[in-house]
């Protein structure tokens, strides 16, 4: 079977149309359109509103849908997806990022969103959620930005397809370019406007309402400079004149720092500010980065512990050695903790993008501010004209309200009803109407009373509004009264300092490290540790004492070297002095501060601290003295690679009782048993042996005795000896008797020998309790740190005690 082809028609002719277009030409003119579009519907803000388009859009839209701050929160993406197919064609990720940062309170001065869930954080540092989980609604200050938009304060214009009628401004009840800010970049052009405090601005805008020719200088008394959402502190007013003057400008903005106790052992800086925009997470970042780089020294930790219960809060732990205040000059000059702020005031007005300076943006704010309020009074004032008359249409109908009714009746339709109503009352098309429309119900005496209540003050509001649209100086009064207002409600106290940086103190004079200055290292009687300033003052024993000053050890050292501990086990632990904290120059006798030993040291349990010690191996070394009656004096020979040391090998059962570094090796070595003997020998009795060594016989002890004292004392100068008897059952071993003996009373006698009686015991008293050796005057104080008193001195060496007033702990003299 033969297929049937079909031949298709011929094509027709057309002609050919070839545009001969210069690319230089093409390129300029698309160019210049694009241009346009992104300078005037994207990047820039308008003067007036202080508003970019995708902003007003936004605010519109969200009033338009009635999310008011007393409504529910409603899902972004549900903003999103309106403002996005009614007003704004372009992408959503570009509107939620709008909608999110006019919803961060560390971004915008005054919040114009009130968002629900994840809104990011500082520096951007935690990106928000997506916006199918977060949720909005307008705050309270962008009621203030469409307040009276209905009123026709404002110009509209179709949206991008001609379907929608958008605001080209809004009426913005405060200068929300200058509270605000503003940041964008457009083609050959871009604008950043600092943040600043609505309470200021809005003074100063009212002054420049009262007297338009205010110069630049009267207004910045208003305005001394931004206030930014994080505070922080701005160093340099003169770039911030320069900015109010032309509109360009920089400065420069610092964190908000302190120097704080951080750790028992070190000083921190505390940051609770930091400049706009920075987030805590980049400085963290920053600072280590240098750190491990060496280009950045001082510093051990940087924590972040920012909660929302205190609000920023990052700790910088400075090394011990290190000035923080040199540390903190550093991280302004290497990190973020100190930005510049470049201020670039470009704004469209009339659209135009224009540079303005302080007085022009204040001036365009003001000028919009008085046409919205024009406006919106010729339209009230409109209103209730229309209103008053059909008021006096009704209050005529009401006089002859029988006959009305009658004419109503007769008349065949509602248009002759109408016909025949205003030809016999002269009525009006509109309040014929009106009359017809309204209920038979309404039409009362007490409605009457009512309409000519209202006709009243009806013609008192007109003629008010009247009033302020014929008068240039009562439509100035009231936009001033109006900014007053939302002041009052709004303002809030500034939160960025003004500094002047040539008033800075130069902290760069400062230098890094702490010198090797001398210093003298400290243990008090309740186990603090300290370092004070000067190496060879000495503490006086007079005067105030407070609780913790007992001291009954100190060293002279310097701030960068180590000192050694020795502890009641027989060990001498390495301690590093610039580790300890240092305190102010004591008043006479007192150390009021220090740190926990466990802060430096670790210590077994039944462990004690004894006393400190130079690591000076040119010193006559240390002298022991154990509760079995063991003496040894150590020669100073401490390995600087070793943190811990032996220093006498104890027998079991042993421990040390007494630890006293020599100062000349001319001291005399002094025991006191709990059986009140007490014996004096000289020094020199003892050879120095290596560390190692068990040391040699000291004094010699009775059945059941032990040593419960031991010390090293000058015998040229001026020295005592106290002993407390009692009962370890009484008073839970308090000493019940006392006494207090000067030192020259007891002889010298052999090592090794039992010496001799230092107290006599009374009836129920088992021995001595507490024994102390040293130079006087003596201080006691109790276990708590509190002083006691001592007894008068007794110059019998085996005397009785007397009773004291209350237990003592400790006793020390001059060191």
């Amino acid at each position: 079977m033969a297929r049937r082809v079909t031949k298709s028609p011929p094509p027709e002719p057309f002609e050919e149309r070839i545009l001969d277009i210069d690319v230089v030409d093409e390129m300029q003119g698309s160019f210049l359109e694009y241009a346009y579009s992104v300078i005037y519907s994207r990047a820039l803000p308008d003067a007036r509103d202080g508003l970019k388009p995708v902003q007003r859009r936004i605010l519109y839209q969200m009033h338009e849908m009635g999310l008011r701050p007393e409504r529910a929160h409603v899902k972004c993406a549900r903003v999103v997806g309106e403002v996005m197919g009614k007003l704004h064609p372009h992408g959503d990720s570009a509107i939620y990022d709008a909608l999110v940062r006019m919803a961060q309170p560390f971004s915008m001065r005054l919040p114009l969103v009130d968002g629900h869930g994840n809104f990011g954080s500082l520096g951007n540092d935690d990106p928000p959620a997506a916006m199918r989980y977060t949720e909005c609604r307008t705050a309270p200050a962008a009621g203030l930005m469409v307040d009276s938009i209905e009123e026709d304060t404002v110009d509209f214009a179709p949206n991008y397809d001609g379907s929608e009628q958008e605001p080209v401004a809004l009426p913005a009840a405060y200068p929300n370019l200058l509270v605000n800010g503003s940041s964008g970049i457009a083609v050959g052009m871009a604008t950043n406007m600092a943040p600043h405090n609505l309470g200021e601005v809005i003074a100063a805008a009212r002054h420049l309402i009262k007297h338009p020719g205010a110069d630049l200088e009267t207004l910045m008394r208003f305005v001394p400079g931004p206030d930014l959402p994080t505070g922080g502190r701005i160093t340099n007013i003169a770039g911030i004149r320069d900015a109010y003057a032309k509109g360009r400008g920089t400065f420069k903005i610092r964190a908000t720092v302190a120097v704080e106790q951080v750790t028992a052992r070190r000083k921190g800086l505390v940051v609770t500010e930091l400049p706009f925009a920075v987030g805590p997470e980049k400085v963290i970042s920053k600072i280590k980065d240098l750190v491990n780089a060496k280009k950045l020294q001082g510093i051990s930790d940087v924590k972040d512990l920012t909660d929302r219960e205190h609000g920023l809060r990052l700790v910088i732990e400075v090394k011990n050695g290190f000035h923080p205040e040199a540390v903190l000059e550093q991280l302004f000059k290497l990190t973020p903790m100190e930005e510049t702020f470049g201020i670039n005031n470009v704004a469209l007005v009339d659209g135009q993008p224009l540079t303005l300076g302080l007085k022009e943006l204040l001036e365009v704010y003001v000028d919009h501010r008085f046409n919205v309020v024009r406006r919106r009074s010729s339209f009230r004032r409109q209103k209730r004209l229309d209103r008053l008359h059909l008021v006096e249409g009704l209050l005529v109908a009401l006089i002859d309200i029988d006959e009305v009714i009658a004419l109503i009746r007769a008349s065949d339709n509602a248009a002759a009803a109408k016909s025949a109503l205003i030809e016999r009352f002269e009525l009006s098309d509109t309040q014929t109407q009106y009359i017809l429309d309204t209920p038979l119900r309404r039409l009362t005496r007490f409605d009457r009373v009512e309409l000519e209540s209202e006709g009243e003050r009806l013609r008192s509001e007109i003629e008010e509004l009247t009033r302020i649209l014929d008068s240039d100086a009562e439509l100035r009064k009231l936009v001033s009264s109006e900014l007053a207002a939302v002041a009052k409600k709004y303002a809030t106290p500034r939160r960025t300092v003004l500094l002047d940086g040539e008033t800075q103190t130069p902290v760069a004079a400062v230098p890094l490290e702490v010198a090797d200055d001398p210093c003298r290292v400290l243990l008090s009687s309740t186990g603090l540790l300290a370092r004070t300033a000067g190496g060879d003052s000495t503490l006086d024993t007079s005067g105030r004492r407070a609780k913790h000053d007992v001291i009954v050890s100190a060293v002279p050292a310097t701030a960068r070297s180590e000192i050694g501990a020795v502890t009641s086990a027989g060990r001498l632990l390495r301690l590093s002095v610039i580790d300890l904290p240092q305190l102010p120059e004591p008043a006479p006798g007192t150390l009021a501060g220090g740190a926990e030993i466990s802060e430096f040291l670790s210590l077994a349990d039944g462990e004690a601290l004894l006393c400190l010690t130079t690591l000076d191996e040119s010193s006559p070394g240390i002298a022991l003295g154990t509760e079995h009656g063991v003496v040894k004096r150590v020669v100073p020979d401490y390995p600087s690679h070793k943190e811990e040391l032996e220093v006498i090998t104890l027998r079991d059962g042993d421990r040390i009782v007494g630890a006293m570094e020599l100062r000349t090796g001319e001291e005399d070595l002094v025991f006191i048993t709990n059986e009140a003997q007490l014996l004096r020998f000289p020094a020199g009795q003892v050879r120095p042996q290596g560390r190692p060594a068990g040391g040699v016989a000291g004094i010699k002890l009775g059945d059941g005795a032990r040593v419960i004292a031991f010390s090293a004392v000058d015998p040229a100068a001026d020295a005592a000896v106290f002993t407390a008897a009692g009962s370890p059952d009484t008073l839970d071993g308090a000493a019940v008797s006392a006494k207090l003996t000067p030192f020259d009373q007891y002889p010298r006698k052999g090592r090794a020998t039992g010496g001799v009686r230092c107290q006599r015991l009374l009836k129920g008293e088992e021995g001595l309790l507490f024994a102390w050796a040293g130079p006087a005057p003596a201080r006691a104080a109790t276990a708590a740190g509190k002083p006691a008193e001592l007894p008068e001195p007794d110059p019998r060496r085996d005397g009785s005690g007397v009773p004291l007033a209350v237990p003592v702990a400790v006793l020390a003299g001059p060191v």
